[in-house]
């Protein structure tokens, strides 16, 4: 009878320390330190009050997921560059949890033109190149979304002005796949790999 009990005496720190093992494996697992997902345009006020504190005119001129993308077109944390003309330089602000985490000027001359105001969110772009082949290379080459860049004028040579959001698939046996949506009408204008 003592054995015994002496026994249970002994399994339940064992026990205890057990269950304290697997909570704090739990709490260091990547679900438990994984961050909510947000998209791109929920991020930009926190940046603009920002950028207008750095520099009153700062005005958008990209932005880019900093984290990967997930199917609703969110990611836990999303860069946005501003570039003032009075300063003539440009500062990237890295926006996660509704906070500025990071904020630097860059090292690089970088003259970029203004986004304009109402465009679409990265969760509507990506619908968009979903439909527009997206869905496709990744089926057909097990491909994941790797970035999602908004800006004005980049990959286009006919249309300048256009802004766009250009979400690159990344596949391991297959070029990537760059599928352009316009930032304004949500239509794919053009798809290419490389």
């Amino acid at each position: 009878m003592r054995y015994e009990t002496r026994s249970r005496s002994r399994s339940r720190p064992a026990v205890a320390l057990a269950a304290l093992a697997w909570l704090l494996l739990k709490a260091d697992s990547p679900a438990a330190r994984e961050r909510p997902h947000f998209e791109a345009a929920a991020g930009h006020g926190v940046a603009a009050a920002a950028a207008a504190a750095w520099a009153p005119d700062a005005a958008l001129v990209y932005v880019e997921n900093d984290e990967d993308v997930n199917e609703s077109g969110g990611a836990e944390r999303w860069g946005y560059l501003f570039h003032s003309g009075a300063l003539r330089a440009a500062r990237a602000y890295c926006v996660r949890d509704g906070r500025i985490l990071a904020a630097e000027n860059l090292a690089m001359k970088y003259e970029a033109p203004p986004l304009p105001a109402g465009w679409i969110d990265s969760g509507a772009a990506l619908r968009a190149a979903e439909d527009g082949g997206g869905r496709e290379f990744r089926r057909r080459f097990r491909g994941a979304v790797r970035w999602m860049l908004l800006s004005r004028g980049a990959f286009q040579d006919r249309d300048p002005d256009r802004t766009t959001w250009t979400v690159i698939y990344d596949a391991p046996r297959s070029p990537s796949l760059f599928v352009m949506v316009d930032a304004v009408e949500g239509k794919v204008r053009r798809t290419w790999k490389g």
